[in-house]
């Protein structure tokens, strides 16, 4: 069976890796667009940082024989707490600076991260094995379906959903957006702003650790694995609108979808599409799709 003279197991192949790809750019561009709005930094080591994650739950597993459900939790924390260290003694010197003083500064760190990790591991990735309860599929007619792509899926929509639902719904939310606003009148609430800054970008951090150890079992644990990444992520943030959560949610997964669409119909572009439409938004509307121009 074709559909638009296209195979109909190639066609939903191509879906579920975008729909898994767009999973990660979703996840990523989270993390970066909560760091962002709130904190007004651009983290270029959030690639390393999704990296560490990553290597959190191999090297738990090698060392402590703690598989991948203990690295789900443990994981996230372990880097979130390196990345609350990071904001308390490096960025928290930046705050009245222009921005370009934060991306320079992480994206400094990143090379180093990276480096350390590529000088000690090599280039080439290390794999983690898919959970046993996640192991298999499911033949669905029209195409076969891994249950960990489904996991992922599934759980990387409920995790970015409930993110903007606790920035965007709850009163701590809504604290936290008026501390990006007017920070002295939130102190004077009795509030401690700086303490919510740090747990906010540590937060940003986490969602970025969550995600490697979710894309080891697919993409293998490799210490260029957040550089190869963080790029398009950018674009996604870019064409979303730089801090809009709902923006980064849904613009992850629509050009992932479009990136696996592209790879059927034109695969000489897959590689380009999104930066094409990043072109084109920032032509049209400048503050991204669903941002605001100040």
């Amino acid at each position: 069976m074709e559909i638009f003279g296209v195979p109909t197991q190639a066609l939903f192949g191509q879906l579920l890796i975008g729909l898994i790809n767009g999973s990660f750019y979703a996840l990523l561009s989270l993390g970066l667009a909560v760091i962002f709005g709130l904190l007004n930094i651009i983290n270029f080591t959030h690639g390393a940082q999704y990296m560490l994650g990553a290597f959190c739950a191999y090297l738990l597993l090698e060392k402590l024989g703690l598989g991948y459900w203990w690295a789900l939790v443990i994981a996230p924390v372990l880097v979130g707490a390196l990345g609350i260290i990071i904001e308390r003694t490096m960025l928290k010197q930046l705050y009245k600076l222009d921005h370009l003083y934060g991306l320079l500064l992480t994206f400094g760190l990143a090379l180093v991260i990276q480096g350390v990790f590529r000088n000690q591991y090599g280039s080439s990735g290390q794999p983690y094995a898919i959970p046993p309860a996640l192991a298999g599929g499911h033949n669905l007619g029209f195409m076969f379906l891994p249950t960990y792509r489904a996991w992922v899926i599934v759980a990387s929509v409920v995790i970015c959903f409930g993110t903007w639902f606790l920035i965007e719904r709850t009163k701590l939310g809504s604290y936290l957006r008026a501390a990006t606003e007017n920070p002295e009148l939130v102190q004077a609430f009795g509030i401690n702003v700086p303490r919510m800054i740090t747990l906010t970008y540590g937060f940003g951090v986490a969602l970025a650790a969550l995600a490697g150890v979710m894309a080891g079992p697919i993409y293998q644990v490799s210490p260029q694995m957040g550089a190869d990444l963080i790029i398009v992520v950018f674009a996604v943030v870019v064409i979303g609108g730089m801090g809009s959560i709902m923006g980064s949610i849904l613009t992850g997964f629509g050009l992932g979808v479009l990136e696996g669409l592209t790879k059927v119909f034109y695969p000489e572009a897959s590689n380009t599409v999104i930066f094409i439409v990043m072109a084109l938004v920032l032509l049209v509307k400048p503050a991204g799709l669903f941002g605001t121009q100040k």
